[in-house]
């Protein structure tokens, strides 16, 4: 008797990123379920049964963060495996602490995804070299948290859209926010990071890497 197919739902707001990792994980043997925001993930997992739940952290709405919290309390048999633009090491970091297993970056998902969904299935987490190095290195104290540790989920989200140039409007509309709450979070962001103008903002997110253009 064949065995029953396992079920993965691919969380992104980009549909050309949806269809490849579709061609992807259907080629390997997964039954694939697709949604295009959180809410919409959601109400899929409420619907049908998943093993494995792939979210990536940019999108409008819910965040990929705050998505990986409420499926690991409303769906705690649901394994979550970040697919992510972000190489910092601090967005992993995050994730895991929201109750992700696994962190793979957009960049290395042609060569690491299959293997990585493989061992989150099994019930294991997927790091990468480089990040289990950070994480060590943060544990023993031999590598100081970079500031913007102290920001908020939504801050830092704020704060990489700032740096890559985008205006208060645009993030306002790109997450489904005010502009009042979006200017609330900038003015905390440079409280937090003692920063007096958006100009020195901008440059302290160059320098620790945070600049990568995020989705829409």
């Amino acid at each position: 008797m064949e065995a029953p197919r396992r079920t993965i739902l691919i969380v992104d707001d980009h549909t050309v990123v949806r269809e490849g990792l579709v061609r992807v994980l259907g080629g390997a043997g997964w039954s694939v379920g697709e949604a295009s925001s959180g809410m919409q993930a959601i109400e899929w997992l409420r619907r049908h049964p998943v093993d494995v739940l792939i979210a990536d952290l940019s999108m409008p709405g819910i965040s990929g963060l705050e998505l990986i919290r409420r499926v690991r309390a409303e769906f705690p048999q649901v394994r979550v495996l970040v697919l992510s633009m972000h190489a910092e090491e601090q967005y992993a970091l995050r994730a895991f602490q929201a109750g992700a297993l696994g962190y793979v970056t957009k960049d290395r998902a042609a060569s690491e995804l299959v293997q990585a969904v493989d061992r989150v299935a099994e019930g294991g987490v997927y790091v990468t070299p480089s990040l289990a190095e950070y994480v060590v290195q943060q544990f023993r104290g031999s590598r100081p948290a970079p500031r913007h540790d102290q920001l908020s989920d939504r801050e830092l989200d704020v704060l990489r859209r700032l740096v890559a140039g985008h205006r208060v409007s645009d993030i306002a509309e790109a997450l489904h926010l005010s502009i009042k709450t979006v200017s609330s979070h900038k003015r905390r962001i440079q409280d937090k990071l003692g920063l007096g103008s958006t100009a020195a903002l901008i440059r302290y997110g160059i320098e620790q890497g945070l600049l990568e253009t995020p989705g829409p």
